[in-house]
């Protein structure tokens, strides 16, 4: 048991291999990758780096002793020289070379680059796991009649299926930005201590090809082709920005899947998932509540809160640089991505599991159906010889007195009242009976899902997945 104040995102909400990316040993290791990347271009375009130098890096990427690092920036008050040093005792052959031309910013720039492409790469593949089960409950449901509702009140009829379809539009457009930003990631590059690659080109002889040739060689070798234009002394902080747009983009479209399921819940139609053994409440032992959907609900408003962090953050740099972003990001952008994948792994729980109570959905458009058949009875009334408005008239009047007397708990009997009236007694109750099926009211609800998931969601997946991020585990955990 911990004695020390520890973040839930670690204890209860994210998974294992968010965590692990955002760990100090994965950063300090993409730290190493960073400079055995420099070096190995280094050497490749002339600067004399014995080849055993380059050995022990290699040997020496995995192996950081976080405890003595920790120790060497107690006296330096530096985290990255305390690292150069540390990986210089662990690598003494390359000590002289380590860091060569660099600036700090070389090091936890193209470093944070390389650990937010995969934390991107792994969000992908959970938005991409909550897409494919709300396809197929879209798909299983689609001609499933359901009242639809506007300012949460009955409205028309829609489908269970088609409603589905909302929620999976918002986070299709989350997998759009998401590939767009993927494709399009750059990495810091070698820009020296202020963007000029002063450095650089005095290590390289004043050779202009070169340098570039340096910048080029050390992306690649990170597994990247692109890198910045131009940049002042770390890369723009506008991409953080970019990157929480995203993450909030999110975050948004969980909690609008969420909210509208805890309605739903309320109601009796639609329910998350609920364990065996699960407790709804500790005192009222009946109840089932939807505790993953309002879950959602609040870190969705963490990750909301955050982006306007990173936005304030781009906002206010100073020139080449100011040192005001580094606290604030080791803060916001772990947490943003702990917070997010906390968020999918529960949308995909709810979307994989959600229970549909058919007779409930049922019973609640039979309550409501006289309604909704009332202008389709209003033509029939006027093509056996009515007057359009004063049947409309006739209908209005009938209608709210109906709903007075449903508020009550009185039975819906629109359709005797109506029949009974003067203004239906050339259409009659079974006619008008004849237009209650709800199957008829639900528009091209059904054809919609259809055409929604051939001609655009199931080319967006097929996409996503040639893509290659890879759909990570599902886990839950509470």
């Amino acid at each position: 048991m911990a004695t020390t104040w520890q973040s839930p995102l670690s204890g209860r909400y994210a998974s294992p291999a968010m965590l692990a990316l955002w760990g100090e040993s994965h950063r300090i290791g993409q730290w190493r990758r960073v400079w055995l990347a420099l070096a190995e271009a280094e050497q490749a375009l002339g600067v004399e780096i014995p080849d055993a130098a380059l050995a022990e890096m290699r040997a020496a990427l995995d192996t950081a002793d976080l405890a003595a690092a920790a120790e060497f920036e107690r006296r330096f008050r530096h985290d990255v020289m305390a690292h150069v040093h540390q990986f210089g005792e662990q690598a003494p052959t390359a000590r002289p070379y380590l860091h060569l031309g660099a600036t700090s910013a070389f090091v936890t720039d193209n470093a944070d680059g390389l650990i937010l492409r995969d934390a991107l790469g792994l969000i992908h593949g959970r938005v991409l796991a909550v897409v494919d089960a709300l396809r197929r409950f879209a798909l299983d449901h689609a001609a499933l009649p359901c009242l639809a509702y506007t300012h949460f009140q009955p409205a028309q009829l829609t489908t269970v299926g088609k409603r589905a379809t909302l929620w999976l539009q918002d986070f299709a457009l989350d997998l759009e930005a998401l590939g767009h930003l993927l494709d399009g990631w750059r990495l810091r590059g070698c820009k020296g201590t202020t963007g000029t690659q002063a450095s650089f080109l005095e290590l390289l002889g004043g050779d202009h090809d070169r340098v570039r040739r340096l910048e080029r060689e050390v992306a690649r070798r990170l597994g990247h082709d692109r890198v910045f234009a131009v940049t002042g002394q770390t890369y723009p902080r506008k991409a953080d920005a970019q990157v929480l747009d995203v993450l909030s983009g999110i975050a948004q479209s969980a909690a609008k899947f969420a909210a509208d399921l805890r309605l739903l819940q309320h109601e009796g139609e639609l329910l998350e998932p609920f364990e065996r053994e699960q407790i709804g409440s500790s005192a009222m032992a009946y109840k089932r509540n939807p505790m993953r959907a309002e879950r959602i609900g609040a870190l969705a408003r963490h990750v909301l809160s955050l982006q306007q962090n990173t936005a304030h953050t781009a906002a206010a740099q100073w020139l080449e640089r100011t040192l005001d972003d580094s606290a604030n990001r080791r803060l916001t952008l772990p947490e943003a991505f702990l917070t997010t994948d906390a968020i999918l792994l529960l949308a995909a729980n709810i979307a994989g599991g959600l229970e549909v109570r058919a007779p409930v959905i049922a019973r609640h458009v039979d309550q409501q159906m006289p309604f909704m058949a009332t202008e389709r009875w209003l033509m029939r009334a006027v093509q056996a010889g009515g007057d359009r408005q004063e049947v409309h008239e006739v209908i209005r009047r009938h209608a709210l007195a109906v709903a007075e007397a449903v508020a009550t708990g009185a039975a819906n009997d629109l359709i005797d009242r109506l029949a009974g009236d003067p203004a239906f007694a050339a259409v009659g109750a079974e006619a008008l009976r004849a237009d209650l099926a709800p199957a008829r009211y639900v528009g091209r609800a059904p054809e919609q899902v259809a055409e929604f998931v051939a001609e655009y969601l199931d080319p967006l997946i097929g996409a996503a997945r040639h893509r290659g991020v890879p759909a990570p585990d599902g886990e839950l955990r509470v």
